[in-house]
């Protein structure tokens, strides 16, 4: 039975888990399709925000006692011409991937926003099929323009 657990400010990690395990696990489980420590960090910052326009909240779910997969929402306060959400992360455990979890985890995700939602995933992510099965579609390419530093 898969338990989930909300996570909208600091104090709600305790007891289960800790900021620093919740960004260890979503870095070392999205892989090459992660980003760094300090990004995962920036992400939670944001999320737990209570500036206009910012704000999300995180997700944690667990199998039995063992922590199986994460997630990361954030608001993005321009509702009405962008989503009103951005899934920023989503992490499964490689080790129960195949039952379901992460359709469940980014399910349980979508219930708790109002508005639509947005992600990027990189075209050759596996997890791009699972994204559409959910619903998700293609509505645009991203194009980023990259100044030198």
């Amino acid at each position: 039975m898969l338990r989930f657990k909300t996570i909208n400010k600091e104090e709600d990690f305790a007891p289960e888990l800790t900021r620093d395990e919740f960004v260890d696990f979503l870095y070392k489980h999205l892989d090459r399709f992660g980003d760094s420590r300090q990004a995962i960090q920036k992400s939670l910052r944001y999320a737990f925000s209570d500036q206009e326009g910012k704000g999300g909240f995180l997700l944690a779910a667990w199998d039995e006692d063992e922590l199986v997969g994460e997630l990361v929402m954030i608001d993005t306060g321009m509702g009405g011409y962008i989503p009103e959400h951005f899934l920023v992360y989503v992490a499964v455990d490689p080790r129960f991937r195949g039952r379901g979890y992460g359709r469940r985890i980014i399910e349980k995700g979508l219930d708790a926003c109002e508005g639509d939602v947005a992600l990027h995933v990189e075209y050759d992510n596996p997890a791009k099929r699972l994204y559409e099965r959910i619903g998700f579609s293609t509505k645009y390419a991203e194009m980023r323009y990259r100044k030198e530093d």
